[in-house]
């Protein structure tokens, strides 16, 4: 019995060692990515070798880059998860990819989870009339409704942005395989 287990392992391995090794050949490298006319701006900035390193710290300051701006950016999370880990020296690559647990399946979960964290954190009363004082008519209710809503919605997404950075950098580094 333990011996077809463990044969059976083996081959699980294998095959998991064939699929990555399928999408490594598929994914453009830094090079490829650099060449782009669109970096044109930013690609002196991009050059730095420990960007696109797979080391445990650059590679957990990258996921805590990426789960970091991609929830609490609601457009452009990459450019801004990117334009982080350059500045923290985290992996860019791993940091885009990590800005991908928001998408469309996941944002209305996520918001309304965050809306009442923030709703739950946030005081009974939140007095913010003085936004209010010489207002248009259009502008005094607009005002009002992002600060009803959105005060407990931003404040539940950058508790629950910081957060998930914070334990997406701790189990990188815990559960990373110390060479």
């Amino acid at each position: 019995m333990k011996h077809t287990l463990r044969k059976s392992h083996t081959v699980v391995k294998r095959q998991a060692r064939k699929g990555w090794a399928s999408v490594r050949r598929q994914t453009p490298g830094k090079d490829d990515i650099l060449a782009s006319p669109w970096l044109g701006p930013a690609r002196p900035y991009l050059q730095d070798e420990r960007l696109w390193s797979l080391d445990r710290p650059c590679v957990a300051r990258g996921v805590a880059m990426g789960l970091f701006m991609g929830l609490l950016m609601p457009v452009a999370q990459i450019v801004f998860a990117v334009a982080g880990s350059v500045a923290v020296r985290g992996n860019v690559p791993i940091s885009a990819a990590c800005t991908l647990v928001t998408n469309p399946l996941t944002v209305p979960p996520i918001y309304y989870a965050a809306y009442q964290l923030g709703e739950t954190v946030l005081p009974e009363t939140l007095d913010l009339g003085w936004l209010m004082v010489n207002a248009t008519h259009w502008l005094a209710r607009s005002l009002n409704w992002a600060v009803t809503h959105g005060t407990p919605l931003m404040t539940g997404l950058l508790l629950m942005a910081t957060t998930s950075a914070l334990l997406g950098f701790i189990g990188v580094t815990l559960l990373w395989k110390k060479r």
